[in-house]
């Protein structure tokens, strides 16, 4: 049986001029399907029957597998970028941190040595050559600097300013470098620098208890009586002072006014040279963590200043480019 014209699809169409006699009508495909470019869809006609996409094709497996590798390379970047500035703001709030604690120290540092120059003088000062090595000096000297090197360090970090951050690093390499200088030339030079220590000593005891050195008195005087010594290589040193055979009270084994003209056996005989250098030795090991420590801090603040340094300086190369 025949079909009627009225059920002939809707998507064909009457045959134009053009067309010839018995070609097969154009027909029009509503499926949505992929291009041939990739990850673009659109609209498309296709003459002929209706086909759906072919997910399973050599072409298409090529498009979805290059498609997930893009992702995952993005994924796997965008990680690395969002690690490394968290690792970053990690290595800023830290190098703030300390060095906002060294700041603090340095105050407090200044602050110790301030009150001894004002309160006691040339406290602790020993030497006769280097009457300004005192205690007070060092102290102030020592605060000061820490102060510097803190107040660099956490401006520098928390504004992320270059120069302040190469001049945090250029001061703490030099401090390092003179540490390092210093332990070498001590341990190459510890007999000379013992005899000269020893030579220095004994020349400021020419000074003690005359007028503008009480700092001098006073260090010799504590110096004595904490390490129950006498001298700084022996009792006898303090004849040559007083010319006779006397010595400070601060070496007599029960303090009295005037001990020190009495019975030689009332008085300490160890040097205090000696014994000062022997509790250096009895607590070296603390000596040496205390030193390590502070190696440590100076190499770790040396690496983040550099590390925030470069970070910057490529950031604003990125930003001009």
């Amino acid at each position: 049986m025949r079909r009627s014209s009225t059920d002939e699809t809707p998507y064909r169409r009457s045959p134009s001029l053009d067309s010839k006699s018995g070609s097969p009508p154009l027909r029009y495909s509503g499926e949505y399907e992929y291009h041939s470019s990739p990850f673009v869809f659109g609209l498309r006609t296709t003459p002929g029957p209706k086909t759906k996409a072919n997910y399973t094709s050599a072409q298409g497996r090529k498009y979805v597998v290059f498609y997930l590798d893009l992702s995952f390379i993005f994924l796997l970047e965008l990680r690395r970028c969002r690690m490394a500035e968290g690792c970053l703001r990690a290595l800023r709030y830290g190098m703030v941190f300390f060095n906002l604690l060294f700041w603090l120290c340095g105050c407090g540092i200044l602050g110790v040595g301030v009150w001894l120059s004002i309160t006691q003088g040339n406290f602790a000062t020993l030497s006769s050559s280097l009457p300004s090595l005192s205690a007070a000096n060092l102290l102030i000297a020592a605060g000061t600097v820490v102060m510097v090197i803190g107040c660099l360090g956490c401006v520098g970090a928390v504004k992320e300013n270059r120069p302040l951050l190469l001049s945090f690093f250029i001061l703490l390499l030099l401090i390092f470098l003179l540490e390092i200088l210093f332990i070498i030339l001590f341990f190459s030079y510890q007999d000379q620098i013992d005899l000269y220590a020893q030579n220095d000593l004994k020349k400021g005891l020419q000074l003690f208890g005359t007028e503008g050195n009480i700092g001098l008195t006073n260090a010799w005087s504590i110096v004595q009586t904490d390490f129950r010594c006498c001298g700084v290589t022996n009792h006898t040193d303090w004849f040559q002072v007083y010319n006779t055979s006397r010595v400070p009270d601060s070496c007599c084994l029960e303090y009295s006014d005037n001990c020190g003209l009495e019975n030689p056996g009332t008085w300490w005989t160890a040097p205090c040279y000696e014994r000062v250098k022997g509790w250096l030795q009895e607590n070296l090991v603390a000596l040496w963590i205390f030193a390590l420590c502070t190696a440590l801090t100076q190499i770790l603040g040396l690496v983040f200043s550099m590390t925030i340094f470069c970070h910057t300086v490529k950031a604003a190369d990125t930003y001009y480019a």
